[in-house]
């Protein structure tokens, strides 16, 4: 089990344009003086072309096919100049592209030889005249894709369904790979109408068995806890004892966008493994 070693399984770095220019080294370091052993580098690769139609959010959730190259030879070289202090592994944060299988397919082909783990992220459903984001803003999700769905009940079910269709997907991967934020449509629970527990309860549950067969982990995502609108981490504690139970790998993540996230809520999350 992933508590055996402190590991942060979710970080972003200087190729992510939603996050921060710091150098990778800074985020390392914070992670090394906090007594980290393993670190995981898990970027968000590119998209198809014009994924979302707003152009200016477009630029600033993935970076552009030209770069990828770029960041996965960042990514190695980072974890050959830690080789000696800390265990660096090289991941992307890829994303459940509903109509687009093929592209992230193709990336996962091109470089399965050096990507050594995978956390597979449900961002976008399907929306008012095209694909939004569900973690953008509060003002966004409720003009094009509460008043598309019309209940928050049929966007959770939307957001559910993805996520299965991601477990499909990941567990067919040859690498480590695990489910990002398994509650991000959460982020926002404090700015839109309720979300029914009973609802996200019946969901999740029916999820275990399909992690299980899948040999897909968790990344139990500790980013809400930042997030005023969330107030939680990205992962149910119930949800935690179900999986550690089906022996369904869980991995801390602190979805690191600035050094100073890296390692927010491990004492969270290692309050979980003292429960079981």
């Amino acid at each position: 089990m992933s508590n055996e070693m402190k590991w942060d399984g979710h970080t972003h770095t200087k190729f992510c344009y939603h996050g921060n220019d710091a150098p990778s080294e800074l985020y390392v370091d914070r992670a090394i003086e906090l007594g980290f052993t393993r670190y995981t580098i898990s970027e968000h690769p590119p998209l198809p072309a014009k994924w979302v139609q707003d152009e200016k959010l477009m630029y600033e959730l993935a970076m552009p096919s030209e770069e990828l190259p770029l960041y996965m030879a960042y990514a190695n070289s980072i974890k050959q100049q830690y080789e000696a202090k800390i265990d660096i592994v090289v991941g992307l944060e890829l994303d459940y592209l509903q109509g687009a299988l093929p592209f992230t397919q193709a990336i996962v082909e091109r470089y399965q030889q050096q990507l050594e783990d995978v956390v597979y992220s449900v961002h976008y459903l399907p929306g008012k005249d095209g694909m939004y984001c569900v973690d953008f803003t509060a003002d966004d999700f409720t003009a094009n894709l509460l008043s598309y769905y019309g209940t928050m009940e049929k966007v959770v079910d939307e957001y559910y369904n993805h996520v299965e269709a991601a477990i499909a997907f990941a567990s067919k991967l040859p690498m480590r790979k695990r489910i990002g934020h398994i509650n991000l449509i959460e982020k926002f629970a404090l700015k839109l109408p309720p979300i029914d527990e009973a609802q996200i309860r019946s969901r999740l549950t029916t999820l275990l068995p399909l992690l299980q067969q899948g040999n897909v982990g968790i990344d139990v995502n500790t980013a809400g806890l930042r997030v005023p609108s969330c107030g939680k981490p990205y992962v149910p504690e119930w949800f935690m004892q179900e999986c550690m139970t089906k022996g369904i790998e869980l991995v801390y993540g602190s979805d690191a966008h600035r050094p100073e996230h890296v390692g927010s809520g491990w004492d969270w999350f290692e309050s979980q493994f003292k429960r079981s």
